[in-house]
């Protein structure tokens, strides 16, 4: 089949399906939405043709979408696809409800149905159109499903399932290399890799941290990421006299990445919103105890006193709470990071996972076609 795989920017998760799919035998084409919305630095696989178009720039105005719908038009008249694969829900999906384009499937990227379709009556309008002329929905845990269906979507027409991770590169090390190169040997190390946005509760990890700065005697917070809260989340680690304590890594390449939760001794995300969350996936991978917010999305990964620990979502003293409770623990970790390395490898395995995908392309294909389209 031929594919047009459509995306907001380039994202490590639009490489790990792209490069998917790149190995299957469809012919898979790519259009990006905005053209400077570049978060990996990964190459393009080579069989992967990107789509050349007038557009690729940010869309500032829903008004903006009368020339964006004239411009996608023109790409599916050029391009003849069998199927299209698009997401998020509301940016880029809408571009192929509104060319009336079949068969659709639209990807929930999570906070597209879990918090962008509520924003306000326009967002509510351009999702439910969106999902009244898609085919398909992929989604990545089961709080997009059950989102949907209260939208109206039909729950058969729904393929649910982690995206996962490379297991072969998110494992647990013997010899973390980042203790030794930065002297963490003897401390207690908290990591967050959330981006600095207000959705994923950074703020409310670092005045947590803050609040138990005491009595985590030996123990240091890593930030990695970036993002508008930057100076917020500085100025508040230097108010509390803790700028020794708290690294900020900035943002760090993926091949990077696995080292950092190797050598974490607990994961924490205070997200307020979630799909099955990769981070979350590569610190369970790594075989590092989590601490997370405790909405559905995180549920489905983690029990407390299992993998780790669940806080209440937006306190931060229950947070800090928490984390008091897992650093009280840290001398008896090796159950919480078998448990988590053991749910990784049952669930979180992209390679298995990404079969799924290319089965829903036939599935959906050969409903639309009348026939059998599995190869």
């Amino acid at each position: 089949m031929k594919i047009l795989y459509c995306s907001q920017g380039y994202s490590p998760h639009d490489f790990r399906f792209l490069s998917a799919l790149a190995q299957s035998e469809h012919e898979i084409h790519w259009l990006k939405l905005e053209e400077n919305l570049v978060l990996e630095n990964r190459k393009l696989p080579l069989s992967i043709n990107p789509v050349l178009w007038a557009h690729g720039q940010k869309p500032d105005r829903w008004l903006n979408y009368c020339g964006l719908k004239s411009e996608f038009k023109k790409v599916l008249i050029h391009l003849q696809p069998d199927l299209v694969h698009a997401g998020p829900i509301q940016m880029v999906s809408f571009l192929a409800a509104l060319n009336d384009f079949h068969p659709l499937i639209s990807m929930s990227w999570g906070t597209d149905l879990l918090m962008d379709a509520d924003r306000d009556l326009i967002w509510q309008a351009v999702t439910l159109f969106t999902l009244r002329r898609s085919d398909w929905l992929i989604g990545d845990c089961r709080a997009v499903q059950e989102k949907a269906v209260s939208l109206g979507f039909d729950r058969e027409r729904t393929t649910i399932f982690p995206w996962g991770i490379d297991q072969d590169i998110f494992k647990p090390s013997k010899n973390p290399i980042l203790r030794q190169l930065y002297q963490w040997k003897d401390h207690f190390v908290i990591l967050c890799t959330r981006n600095w946005e207000p959705r994923y509760g950074v703020e409310l990890v670092v005045r947590a941290f803050c609040e138990n700065a005491e009595k985590l005697k030996n123990a240091i917070l890593v930030l990695v990421g970036g993002g508008s809260q930057e100076v917020i989340l500085r100025k508040l680690v230097n108010d509390c006299g803790l700028s020794n304590r708290v690294f900020f890594a900035g943002r760090v390449e993926y091949a990077d990445l696995p080292a950092y939760y190797q050598a974490a001794d607990l994961y924490t995300s205070a997200s307020h919103s979630d799909g099955s969350s990769v981070s979350l996936m590569e610190a369970l991978g790594c075989g590092c105890p989590v601490l997370v917010s405790d909405i559905i999305a995180n549920r489905e990964w983690v029990q407390s006193g299992n993998q780790g620990w669940l806080f209440k979502d937006g306190d931060w003293q229950n947070l800090a709470a928490a984390m008091l409770d897992a650093y009280q623990h840290k001398d008896n970790l090796q159950p919480f990071r078998q448990n988590a390395r053991q749910t990784a490898l049952q669930r979180a395995d992209w390679k298995k996972n990404s079969l799924t995908l290319l089965s829903t392309y036939n599935k959906v294909a050969g409903l639309n076609a009348g026939k059998d389209l599995t190869r």
